[in-house]
């Protein structure tokens, strides 16, 4: 029997001929990563540990984006301590104010994440690497200190669950409503501790930014990580960016899935998740009457530059609706400039938008677009629990960067065939 490509990953990390589902391994990783949320407790824990020095100071990255530009006193005083500790350790890869981005926009910007990597992150959203072929996974503060220190962590072989995407896309249908309405299949524990394989000729046709979107919000169906197989695209994105050397690893004809689950997308239509889970979805048709008062476009999941363009796209020549305010905040410094050059950021602000510096924050509630209570948001982010983005009783609903974009013209939520 053959091995899925996180078996071959996880196998090839941990010095293995062979792994299999429910094994425990410890394996060596590539690149470990903290914010400006999570860092801050990894330095503590790091700092009992006893040891002088990183593992290595190139395979750490510490990016502060999620409370950055500094929101407030206590955010600035976290900001300054991981300043400190990057300084004090000569970590390479340290990105703040003016070189910062989103961190899972900016990584494989800047060719840190590639095809066989194992990179931890302290961030759930670290899957976004499986986009490239790399196991990107999650993992706590104290998991980052030990990451920090040894360069390694210690892996449950997840089984994992096939999905394969066949068909003809609906028009203004992504990656983002692909992954939604696959959560809204299975749930928002459908994958729990399972690695998710994304395959089929609609990812194969797949730009790397729909890509990245999909792998993305494996986490929020519980997946350990979400696995796109790397093919010319993928090769042609990291040629020029490549840090480091980098191994391809391709599932098995005969490995063996958990289970294998199919789409025909020709029958799935722009998606809009409702209040308070990213598994509550709707086809774009079924929503009917949703006053909004904010839009929100960007974010590790939807902020990079084929979603400014999609969202340009419907809003050029167009004014948002008078009462609602649209936030857009490009996902790094270079998407921001190359946007400038296209000339989005000028259709942005005479649609009546404001443009933020890269963040983390209207995404997580933590500034820079909170809601008040009984305020409603549409999001291209990728939660929508309660309280997500600011006070416990407003809602975020969740669609692709169009229906954003269309919705934030009418001030409800519309497809963007009508706004066309």
């Amino acid at each position: 029997m053959g091995m899925t490509m996180v078996e071959k990953i996880l196998a090839a990390h941990a010095g293995k001929d062979k792994v299999k589902p429910g094994e425990l391994v410890n394996a060596k990783v590539d690149l470990v990563l903290g914010n400006d949320v999570t860092t801050p407790v990894a330095v503590k824990e790091f700092n009992k540990i006893g040891v002088n020095e990183v593992f290595d100071k190139d395979r750490v990255a510490i990016v502060p984006d999620h409370f950055a530009p500094n929101k407030d006193i206590n955010s600035a005083e976290q900001c300054k301590m991981i300043r400190n500790f990057a300084h004090n350790k000569e970590i390479t890869n340290y990105f703040e104010i003016g070189e910062m981005g989103i961190e899972h926009c900016l990584l494989p910007e800047k060719g840190l994440a590639l095809p066989g990597d194992i990179i931890i992150g302290a961030d759930s959203h670290t899957c976004t690497y499986g986009a490239l072929g790399a196991l990107g996974t999650g993992v706590g503060s104290t998991d980052m200190a030990a990451g920090m220190a040894s360069g390694e962590a210690w892996f449950k072989v997840p089984e994992t669950i096939k999905f394969v995407y066949n068909g003809d896309l609906q028009d203004w249908v992504s990656g983002k409503d692909l992954i939604l309405y696959t959560i809204g299949d299975i749930g928002v524990d459908g994958a729990l501790y399972k690695a998710m394989e994304f395959s089929g000729e609609v990812i194969e046709d797949f730009s790397m930014a729909n890509r990245m979107t999909m792998s993305n919000m494996a986490i929020e169906a519980g997946g350990k990580c979400g696995l796109i197989e790397p093919d010319k695209k993928t090769l042609e994105y990291v040629k020029d960016r490549a840090q480091r050397d980098y191994t391809v690893y391709k599932s098995d004809e005969d490995a063996n899935y958990d289970q294998v689950i199919e789409y025909d997308v020709s029958e799935i239509e722009p998606q809009v998740a409702f209040p308070h889970l990213p598994e509550n979805t709707k086809g774009i048709s079924e929503v009917e009457d949703i006053a909004i008062d904010q839009a929100v476009i960007g974010s590790c999941t939807n902020g990079r530059l084929e979603d400014l363009r999609v969202a340009a796209e419907i809003l050029e020549g167009k004014k948002k609706a008078e009462h609602l305010r649209l936030i857009i905040f490009p996902g790094t410094q270079e998407i921001y400039r190359q946007a400038m050059k296209e000339g989005l950021i000028d259709i942005f602000l005479d649609a009546g938008a404001a443009v933020s510096t890269p963040t983390c924050g209207p995404c997580l509630g933590g500034h820079m677009g909170i809601l008040a209570k009984g305020e409603r948001a549409i999001a291209t982010t990728n939660r929508n629990f309660v309280g997500r983005m600011g006070h416990p009783e407003s809602e975020v609903y969740l669609s692709n960067p169009a229906v954003a974009a269309a919705s934030a013209i009418k001030g409800k939520i519309v497809s963007p065939k009508e706004v066309l």
